[in-house]
């Protein structure tokens, strides 16, 4: 006989259940939440944590060694950092007013969609496969999702279908273009880039992912093609991160580049004190001091990225290696079944990898991201046991 307690209880979780469905918005009950590379294999054990090599996520290896100062912490925040902004604008030689710096370029992308649709009468538009989360923060905010997917030809890899974007001109609000693509790695070309700015110059905003910027770059203070677009239209917004080249993916700083007043309307919808302190703190020290470290830090992913290409190609259980301009590549197996043995043999010896073969386009993908040169040796040890 159950006690009054369970009843009780019971009775409380299920009115509880069904009051949240009855409440919340239709369309988020039953929506997956985008899968991060932690929550796929989270865990309270801060000891089997430690124990396992992440090469899923495409964070930098190694340990940054970080002071902070205690002063004013019991003090709000600035609401943007004038000292962080300052760093970034030398970096990026944009003026500071063309800057917006937020939790991760993720904050950018949801203040973007927040600012320019209107929930549940405009879309945004993006090219699959491409980074999830662009359709996860248009899903949270009610706003459609319009799908031109990337097309391969001989001369190209995984490039715009510029004949398909022209016919979604008027549909979207915003365009998600993202070059290094994330998971395919590619660089989309610099023509590609302005022929779609160019067809949305006049009914949405056109916004460059380069998350991954750095490692496209052979020497810091390299042409910055993309920004420059800035200046000459409207409808270009620049997201950017300290999470992959900089290492600081634990501290969520992003920014967002765009004219002054696109900034200025992002600042309207942005949290009040998006940055804390100690993330300006670390951000700016980095941006200042540590452009050479970030710089080696880069050509060492990059030798290491293009030796991990080599060697995939030689392995028969793979059909095919993407071109990557990014700390990772993205590589092709066979068939389901030895995806899956690659996949899971790297899992029981707590190596963890991407697999992407739910994406469009990518059947049988895999994706391993650089890290330090004995955690690749030891992947490429094990995968040769295959």
């Amino acid at each position: 006989m159950t006690s009054p307690v369970n009843d009780a209880s019971e009775s409380i979780t299920l009115t509880t259940d069904s009051l949240i469905d009855k409440l919340a918005r239709e369309e988020l009950v039953d929506m997956v939440p985008y899968q991060s590379a932690r929550r796929l294999f989270a865990s309270g054990d801060n000891e089997q944590a430690n124990s396992r090599t992440w090469l899923n996520a495409n964070e930098a290896p190694g340990q940054g060694q970080y002071q902070l100062s205690s002063e004013n912490i019991n003090r709000y925040p600035d609401f943007q950092p004038q000292a962080l902004l300052k760093a970034y604008s030398n970096y990026c030689n944009l003026p500071v007013d063309n800057i917006l710096a937020t939790r991760g370029a993720d904050e950018g992308i949801e203040l973007i969609i927040r600012s320019f649709c209107r929930a549940y009468q405009d879309s945004v538009l993006i090219c699959p496969p491409t980074y999830g989360m662009y359709a996860i923060s248009a899903e949270n905010h009610g706003a459609g999702i319009i799908s031109v997917p990337l097309v391969n030809t001989p001369e190209a890899q995984c490039q715009l279908d510029l004949e398909g974007l022209k016919q979604q001109v008027g549909k979207a609000k915003v365009v998600f273009l993202c070059s290094p693509g994330n998971p395919t790695g590619n660089t989309l070309s610099s023509a590609q880039i302005k022929a779609a700015i160019e067809i949305f110059k006049d009914s949405a905003m056109v916004v460059v992912d380069e998350a991954y910027y750095e490692y496209t770059n052979k020497e810091l203070g390299a042409e910055q093609v993309n920004i420059k677009l800035i200046s000459q239209y409207d409808n270009v917004i620049i997201l950017r991160t300290l999470s992959k080249a900089f290492a600081l993916a634990g501290l969520r700083c992003g920014f967002t580049l765009s004219n002054k007043a696109v900034i200025t309307l992002l600042s309207k919808v942005i949290a009040p004190y998006p940055i804390a302190a100690p993330v300006a703190e670390i951000a700016s020290k980095v941006l200042t001091n540590d452009l050479d470290v970030m710089q080696a830090r880069v050509i060492s992913a990059n030798s290491l990225r293009e030796q991990l290409s080599e060697w995939l190609k030689q392995q028969k259980w793979c059909s095919d290696v993407f071109d990557s301009n990014a700390n990772f590549v993205l590589f092709r197996c066979n068939n389901i079944d030895e995806k899956n043995k690659v996949f899971n043999l790297l899992v029981e010896h707590n190596i963890l990898i991407r697999d992407q073969s739910k994406q469009q386009q990518l059947e049988n993908c895999l994706r391993i991201s650089i890290g330090s040169e004995d955690e690749i040796a030891q992947l490429k040890q094990l995968l040769e046991t295959l």
